[in-house]
């Protein structure tokens, strides 16, 4: 397959963590080609090298995150919101089942591979395959935070109770990520 890559829209939330914070010394985690990317203006709509992304995601998780996954979850929740703004029909209101599916149309519009994949969608139950073919300590981050992003997707859609647990993690040395997600709808 040639060079993975990763819509301006998700690209851009890093550079601006980047750019947001001046006091870091981004050299010591990424290229002089990725600061200079960091440097340019991005194209939301644009397509951006996964291998970038994949460094600056590390290098915030370092940096800005000290490490803590449950941060990248945070930020998985968070970015919920913008990614509505940005796309309005993205959530069916009150309907949690239509806005995976929703999600699932719309899942190529964020990468230009199969990242992220509906496997099961029932009422009140969904398995969700995850894979950005990354080293595994970014691997672990962007399943942590594709947690977060469901559960809050979840919410929004209109769904209760949210419960989100990994069967299998591929950074661990599992085949593949698969994250289990069931909630309650009245």
């Amino acid at each position: 397959m040639s060079e993975r890559r990763v819509r301006g829209a998700l690209f851009l939330d890093y550079v601006r963590m980047i750019r947001g914070q001046k006091s870091v010394a981004w050299e010591n985690h990424l290229t002089p080609e990725d600061i200079g990317l960091v440097a340019q203006k991005i194209d939301p709509d644009g397509l951006y090298p996964m291998a970038v992304f994949e460094r600056l995601g590390n290098a915030i998780l370092r940096e800005i995150g000290h490490g803590d996954i449950e941060s990248v979850r945070m930020w998985g929740r968070i970015s919920v919101d913008a990614l509505r703004a940005k796309y309005p029909n993205l959530v069916a209101e009150g309907d949690p089942v239509d806005t995976l599916r929703r999600f699932s149309v719309m899942r190529g519009t964020f990468f230009d591979f199969e990242a992220v994949t509906v496997h099961t969608l029932h009422e009140e139950h969904a398995i969700i395959g995850i894979q950005y073919y990354m080293g595994p300590f970014a691997e672990e981050a962007a399943s942590f935070q594709t947690m977060g992003f469901f559960e809050r997707l979840l919410e929004v859609g209109g769904a209760q109770g949210v419960s989100a647990k990994f069967t299998s993690r591929s950074w661990t040395g599992d085949d593949g990520t698969r994250l289990q997600l069931d909630w309650k709808q009245d």
